[in-house]
């Protein structure tokens, strides 16, 4: 049987072409660290530092949506129950000649080489095992407004974004890239996943800003504050010229086949 490197590197080369994505370089951590966490809150944190990362208090699930598949939520199926709530510290580092190497990719192969390393990650530490399959669900559909796009050209080269409770900064993004960060933030307000059909390529520059829906709205327009932003709906159309249309159509989505908890260390 071949060793698992070679399994979890063909399921990698699998997960790219299933994303109609070329394979990434096979990159991989030269050290993880894997503990639960005690923190007793649900505030968490991660990200890289050089050639280090750092989670502290994330879940498994999480993991999976932001670092190693960039999923949101709805498109990761099955696992055990303690995915959402048990809460880890991870550590992980790159070698020097492993960070140059994915450091030298370019925008689209150090985006999938990152995602491969948590992959990779997953499946050593965590046994992570899964398959792919199409579903129908509800959608919406990004689409330009009737009043035309309105968006800035960016000429940034790596990706940032910014979220907060109504405001979304982002920039050196393309709009497939805002359509999944719509998905992931607002996913209680929009209950369904968000994808592009605005057919306009390139990066930009965006800023977004709404008023979330509350239980305690105002009664009337006298009742809002006087320079409170629009809801979400009216925001994306006032201010990017884009809207959003309810839709259904096939997504494929992640089942999680096998993942055990970690041993520490």
């Amino acid at each position: 049987m071949p060793p698992r490197f070679l399994l979890a590197a063909l399921a990698l080369a699998q997960t790219a072409t299933a994303l109609g994505q070329t394979p990434a370089p096979a990159l991989t951590f030269e050290v993880t660290s894997v503990k639960r966490s005690h923190v007793g809150t649900s505030s968490s944190h991660s990200g890289m530092d050089n050639s280090r990362f750092i989670a502290l208090n994330v879940t498994v699930k999480n993991l999976m949506q932001y670092t190693a598949f960039d999923l949101p939520e709805p498109r990761i199926l099955g696992g055990p129950r303690w995915l959402t709530s048990a809460r880890f510290d991870i550590e992980a580092k790159l070698d020097a000649t492993t960070f140059a190497e994915w450091n030298r990719l370019d925008r689209h192969q150090h985006a999938l080489a990152g995602r491969a390393m948590f992959q990779q990650l997953l499946a050593d530490r965590f046994h992570l095992r899964y398959h792919w399959e199409t579903h129908t669900l509800p959608l919406y559909a990004l689409v330009v407004a009737k009043s035309g796009p309105h968006l800035r050209p960016s000429n940034q080269i790596d990706a940032d974004t910014d979220t907060n409770d109504g405001q979304i900064d982002a920039k050196g993004v393309t709009l497939a890239q805002f359509a999944q960060t719509l998905t992931q933030e607002l996913s209680h307000d929009l209950g369904r996943i968000v994808i592009d059909q605005t057919s306009l390529p390139g990066l930009f520059d965006l800023t977004l800003k709404w008023t979330p829906d509350t239980e305690s709205q105002p009664t009337s327009a006298t009742d809002a504050a006087p320079n409170a932003a629009p809801p979400l709906f009216t925001a994306l159309q006032e201010q990017l010229g884009l809207k959003l249309i309810p839709t259904k159509g096939p997504v494929q989505v992640l089942v999680i086949d096998q993942l055990d908890p970690p041993a520490e260390n």
